[in-house]
């Protein structure tokens, strides 16, 4: 199964945070259940170039070289089908856009925007603590703006100087 890494660094991305981290079963699974979807998915009939991986047994990466072809709308709709899929069959939540993930030593949490509100007033957390931005669209922009301080993400807008 190619990975992520394998793809062209303009490689348009996707990402899907777990609000737990998964076992190393059900990423075993997860990586089995991607080949057969990456078998299959086209867009306007075109086999896309496509990798899925996940990272840090949190965060499932759908990459698509969108200059072999173009993920459509359609193409799409089934990667996120097949995220549901997951979501259902390991009983997680991938969708759930109102969740952080950041480092706290050695290891990644993840908690709700309110709860992280809590951890920077009580400075459980501060400007230099590492957040993931899922907001990265390319696997360069993975490799230098995905695991970023909160001073520079899109996170402190939210929550630094209130």
């Amino acid at each position: 199964m190619k990975t992520v890494d394998q793809l062209p660094p303009h490689s348009r991305i996707w990402i899907y945070q777990s609000v737990r981290e998964l076992t190393t079963t059900e990423v075993a699974e997860i990586k089995t259940n991607a080949l057969s979807f990456l078998d299959q998915w086209t867009s306007h009939g075109n086999n896309m170039d496509a990798a899925i991986d996940v990272l840090y047994n949190r965060f499932v990466i759908i990459a698509v070289d969108e200059q072999t072809a173009p993920a459509s709308g359609c193409g799409i709709d089934k990667s996120v089908r097949f995220i549901q899929d997951v979501e259902k069959q390991f009983n997680v939540s991938l969708l759930d856009r109102m969740h952080v993930a950041y480092k706290a030593g050695d290891s990644i949490r993840s908690c709700s925007l309110s709860e992280f509100e809590k951890l920077i007033n009580t400075r459980q957390v501060d400007e230099n603590t590492i957040v993931f931005n899922n907001l990265v669209s390319t696997l360069a922009e993975l490799k230098t703006n995905w695991q970023i301080p909160l001073k520079q993400s899109w996170h402190r807008q939210m929550f630094i100087g209130k």
